[in-house]
């Protein structure tokens, strides 16, 4: 019974580690495929933008420091990730 347990605990741990990973799909109907559209017209283009600004407008939005006309929608977007989530999914997309 221990082993069953121990070994569902760790499933949903990995569970919930996979599910934290942000939805870069999700980004890019707004965004572009390429990351180089201006959201609705409105925001930075994302593909000029470095690592560590992409780092901080995220996190930004998240806690309600940053953005613009955007702030409101990208808060609802990138709130439920963690901070190490979006530092992580920042590598992944800009220069």
């Amino acid at each position: 019974m221990k082993k069953i347990v121990i070994a569902s605990i760790a499933t949903l741990a990995l569970a919930t580690a996979s599910m934290a990973a942000v939805n870069g799909k999700a980004c890019t109907s707004c965004h572009g495929a390429d990351w180089s559209k201006k959201a609705l017209g409105k925001s930075k283009n994302v593909a000029e933008m470095t690592h560590a600004e992409i780092a901080t407008a995220l996190k930004g939005y998240k806690a309600g420091t940053y953005g613009g006309p955007m702030k409101g929608l990208m808060k609802g977007q990138v709130g439920k990730y963690s901070d190490a989530d979006l530092d992580a999914f920042a590598q992944t997309i800009g220069k």
